[in-house]
């Protein structure tokens, strides 16, 4: 998922990394040097729903614009939800 708008400096990756932990999904969320946040969701498909719930709207001080999603099939590579740079 890339999210855009006012997503980078706005805590937009901590409370996205805490939410995926929250609900027991893998993967990672990271900010990219155009400005957009990219998260990398694996989960049963009603906790991946809510996951992209949550980035639709973001935390408070957030703006989300838009969010472009690509489903893919899981690899289950991934153990743990990752913060990173």
């Amino acid at each position: 998922m890339l999210v855009s708008g006012r997503v980078q400096g706005v805590f937009f990756r901590g409370a996205t990394h805490a939410k995926m932990r929250s609900l027991g999904l893998a993967g990672y969320v990271r900010n990219l040097p155009d400005g957009r946040v990219e998260a990398v969701v694996e989960g049963p498909d009603d906790r991946v729903e809510q996951a992209l719930a949550f980035l639709r709207r973001g935390p408070p001080h957030a703006r989300v614009d838009a969010i472009d999603v690509r489903d893919e099939p899981c690899t289950g590579e991934r153990t743990e939800f990752e913060l990173r740079r």
